[in-house]
């Protein structure tokens, strides 16, 4: 196994214009491991969760772990750097948005935005407080991609997709490098796919390799599966799934041929199985976000016990981003009022409760309540992860649990077993 690498990060000016880019090469990779060590950390390989299904051969890649959050900092950064503008328009669901928005406020860069109308709150609150512009469109990731380009035209700026750039999926495929490397017996990747940079860049690393590539896919927006299947690229429809990072609805240009190419299965995982794997990681000490925990969920399902990766993408879980704004303080709606000394009398259950009372406004809530029949969506779910994480003074309680335990009954007894309020 490896140990995090921690580098030296002063800001440097950008590099001059990189030549015009053909498609990414496996020799590419290794440009940009160089490019942007500066900017990033070598993550470590973790000892996975020993499960029935895996086995204890199962380790995990903690790109959550990564600076910024997500391995999204690794294709930004040598984007950037090999491009050096001055002003970078991108499309974001999120973390994409994030890494390069550290990277703008340490190279001093104007940096614009555009996110999909269900980008995650905390995440576009987080790339607001570093500086960057925001502007939000309707509709799903195609017509995200669609108005960042029509920004960039207008206004000169770099064009730096989430995925589909060559020097992006060089960046990503800085991932594959240190697996293969730190892991040479392992015979299968598990890879997490939304717009395909990570797997496309993945796959580069592999190319002159033996080792199993699997691309892991949520099941509501299964692209690369669906478009390998057609043989040509295909478009879906926007998906809501939990994860909010894997959105895409569309291969991308670059991306596809070299997933198509080199690509040994894809796997299609559910709603529920994303949300367990997501619950697993973070009892097994992982704080890791749906989108992160994608991999780990297809491990799981493929139940192969030999020796293999699963890539932990990112760690930007809206718990962990939604940063209150003020100390505890006393919320009150209508007979409901708790506040920081309530809640060290009450129970979990009476005080989660009062909480899911309080954010979803309905009087008559009881404990067994669902989350989700009771009209609750991402939004309120961060909004109840907030206030929980101020009455128990518990920051690190993800906002995944409500998705997996949505009764306030279900919840207590989780919080109860996990966060010591037993």
């Amino acid at each position: 196994m490896s140990t995090p690498t921690t580098t030296s990060h002063r800001p440097g000016p950008p590099a001059p214009p990189a030549r015009l880019l053909g498609p990414p090469r496996p020799a590419d990779l290794a440009t940009a491991a160089a490019r942007i060590a500066p900017y990033t950390v070598r993550t470590p390989l973790l000892p996975g969760p020993v499960t029935a299904a895996c086995g204890p051969h199962l380790l995990l890649k903690a790109e959550h772990r990564q600076l910024g959050g997500s391995f999204k900092t690794r294709g930004a950064a040598n984007a950037v750097l090999a491009l050096g503008a001055r002003h970078v328009v991108t499309g974001s669901s999120g973390n994409h948005g994030i890494a390069l928005a550290r990277l703008a406020r340490t190279l001093g860069l104007r940096l614009t935005v555009v996110l999909a109308a269900g980008s995650a709150p905390a995440k576009a609150a987080a790339i607001q407080a570093l500086g960057a512009e925001t502007v939000r469109v309707g509709g799903g990731v195609a017509e995200r991609e669609e108005r960042a380009r029509a920004l960039a035209d207008a206004t000169g700026a770099a064009l730096v997709p989430s995925s589909d750039h060559p020097l992006v999926v060089a960046g990503q495929g800085t991932v594959g490098l240190e697996v293969l490397a730190d892991a040479p017996h392992a015979e299968t990747v598990y890879v997490p796919v939304g717009g395909g940079g990570l797997l496309a860049g993945v796959c580069l690393a592999a190319a002159d390799h033996p080792v199993r590539v699997v691309g892991v896919e949520p099941a509501l927006t299964p692209r690369y599966a669906r478009s390998l299947a057609a043989g040509h690229p295909v478009t879906l429809p926007p998906s809501a799934t939990v994860a909010d990072g894997l959105r895409g609805q569309c291969p991308g240009h670059t991306t596809y041929p070299v997933i198509r190419d080199r690509v040994d299965d894809l796997v299609a995982v559910g709603e529920a199985e994303i949300l367990a794997a997501t619950t697993l990681l973070r009892r097994h000490g992982v704080d890791a976000e749906p989108s992160g925990a994608v991999a780990l969920a297809g491990a799981l399902r493929a139940g192969r016990r030999g020796p293999a990766v699963a890539i932990v993408s990112g760690g930007n879980t809206a718990a962990r981003l939604l940063t209150p704004h003020h100390p505890p303080t006393h919320h009150r709606r209508g007979a409901h009022a708790m506040t920081e000394n309530t809640a060290t009398a009450v129970s979990t259950l009476d005080l989660l409760v009062d909480v899911f009372r309080d954010v979803l406004d309905l009087a008559d809530l009881t404990a067994d309540t669902d989350f989700y029949e009771a009209g609750g969506d991402s939004l309120t779910a961060f909004q109840i992860t907030g206030r929980l994480q101020e009455l128990l003074g518990a920051d690190d309680i993800p906002v995944s649990l409500v998705f997996a335990y949505p009764t306030p009954r279900d919840l207590a007894e989780v919080v109860d077993a996990d966060y010591g309020r037993a």
